[in-house]
């Protein structure tokens, strides 16, 4: 995203569950430094051990991307954490204190719908008249959206987050990568009881009939060529039925993972969470009531929307003041005023 001639100078830090993405209003690029924030607070641990490299990454990113070091900075903070304000509240307002002193950018906490229209303003901006859908679906590893341009939903059940889950329920394992395969049919159906348990209340955040286009490497490169594989239905253009997509899960449900690495041609990495993510796709197509998913791979990141967010910035101009609030409010912060802080 390039500002207009006038336009305010801006940069921004898209501070994801395993790293960090930098970019600018006046520029094209965008860098960025890998950093696992969902490790150690699954472990309970805290951010601690991650303040170092994060004030690193803050202050070297801008630099080595060539940005303007006079721009305006602000940070959005977005799965992760929210996880850590959930789990050590007054904590994570002495680290986000600790981290703008250090690093001179204030992070904000993203509330979940905010994040959604970022991720439906990007892709909107990608896809142009390409996007025929009201919403995008973007499957992370720690959360996932739903995202569009009036309504959205963001849940904590991405890639690992979910997998991990169904280790906990299944295997009664606390790894975030246990073998799921093979899988009983009575395994599956507690699966699938689960993520609607836990994602039940997508009707009520998105009334509205959706249609979704998916836009993320879990179904561009995992699922929908395995399905496209299983079920011999290549040459959809880019389109992923609810009912190729049941065909696929009963056919490798009671297999191995070897014996699934070998039927689908998938890299191991795909693999291993291939049944896991196949299942959340087919769970979010039956909540959302979509018997068609379409899909198109993009890089989506919350930059352009952050960029675009007037009252983030307005926050970095009283960022004590919304600490205070965060302290106070919890992610409500952001939704308060700037304009009312004395």
């Amino acid at each position: 995203m390039l500002a207009a001639a006038g336009e305010p100078c801006r940069v921004a830090f898209d501070m994801g569950s395993s790293g960090i993405r930098a970019g600018s209003s006046t520029s094209s690029v965008t860098t960025q430094a890998d950093i696992d924030y969902l490790g150690p607070l699954w472990a309970e641990r805290g951010l601690a051990e991650t303040v170092a490299p994060t004030i690193a990454a803050l202050r070297e990113l801008p630099e080595a991307a060539g940005f303007d070091l006079a721009c305006a900075r602000v940070g959005g903070g977005f799965s992760a954490w929210r996880l850590a304000l959930q789990q050590r509240p007054h904590e994570l307002v002495a680290t986000l204190e600790r981290i703008g002193a250090a690093s001179g950018v204030p992070v904000l906490v993203i509330p979940q719908r905010v994040e959604g229209g970022y991720g439906y303003f990007a892709a909107r901006q990608l896809l142009g008249d390409k996007l025929t859908t009201n919403h995008v679906l973007d499957i992370g590893g720690g959360s996932l959206q739903i995202a569009g341009e009036r309504t959205s939903f963001v849940g904590t059940l991405g890639q690992k987050a979910w997998h991990r889950a169904l280790c906990r329920a299944l295997r009664d394992s606390a790894s975030a990568d246990c073998a799921l395969q093979p899988m009983t049919r009575n395994e599956l159906a507690a699966a699938r009881t689960l993520l609607a348990d836990q994602l039940g209340h997508i009707d009520a955040v998105t009334p509205e009939p959706v249609t979704l286009t998916a836009i993320s490497r879990p179904v561009t490169r995992g699922v929908r060529p395995a399905v496209e594989r299983l079920t011999g239905t290549e040459g959809r253009r880019n389109r992923l039925h609810r009912k190729d997509l049941d065909a696929a899960i009963e056919r490798i449900r009671s297999l191995t993972l070897e014996a699934t690495v070998e039927l689908v041609g998938s890299p191991k990495p795909y693999a291993t969470y291939l049944l896991s993510d196949m299942l959340l796709v087919e769970g979010l197509m039956r909540m959302t009531g979509a018997k068609v998913l379409q899909v198109a791979e993009i890089d989506v990141t919350n930059l352009p929307g952050l960029l675009a967010d007037d009252r983030a910035f307005a926050w970095s101009q009283h960022y004590s003041c919304y600490l205070e609030r965060l302290r106070a409010l919890g992610l409500e912060a952001y939704a308060s005023d700037p304009a009312t802080c004395e």
